[in-house]
């Protein structure tokens, strides 16, 4: 479980995206090389899911971004947004290595460990109306990994 400060983020949205493929079909793929551009970001690019409250009329859940300090005063390419994230907790999951063509298997693998995982069992709840969920580029030597936030209970 992770502390994440208050931070912004750099995103692209999309129009109906749920998920990766429908939000590089909505906006396409280069949206990933200008995010890395991105100077002072936090960490890598990342995929999320953005909670209801921080979707835009008429736009996606599913958005590419990349955290940045609170401060940031930066560039922002044309097509994207700077938007507040408020602190919270981070549940992240790491999956094992994989062969990097089987991308989407170890994808699944991590989401049913997610979806059977019981949080109470530590003190947490799920608290997806405090940030978004995330996704870093799946790279077979490191595993999938995923955060979804989370509260003490």
């Amino acid at each position: 479980v992770l502390e994440r400060p208050a931070r912004k983020a750099i995103i692209r949205r999309g129009i109906e995206a749920t998920h990766y493929f429908e939000y590089c079909e909505e906006v396409g793929s280069e949206v990933w090389d200008q995010l890395t551009a991105i100077p002072d970001a936090l960490q890598e690019p990342m995929g999320m899911w953005l909670p209801e409250g921080m979707r835009a009329p008429g736009t996606s859940e599913y958005v590419q971004g990349v955290e940045v300090p609170p401060a940031y005063a930066g560039d922002v390419p044309e097509g994207f947004e700077v938007i507040d994230l408020p602190p919270c907790k981070m549940m992240v999951f790491q999956g094992p290595p994989f062969d990097d063509k089987q991308f989407e298997g170890a994808i699944q693998s991590l989401w049913d460990a997610m979806n059977a995982y019981k949080p109470e069992t530590y003190g947490f709840c799920w608290a997806d109306d405090d940030g978004p969920r995330f996704q870093f580029i799946p790279e077979g030597y490191r595993g999938y990994i995923e955060g979804r936030p989370v509260r003490r209970v």
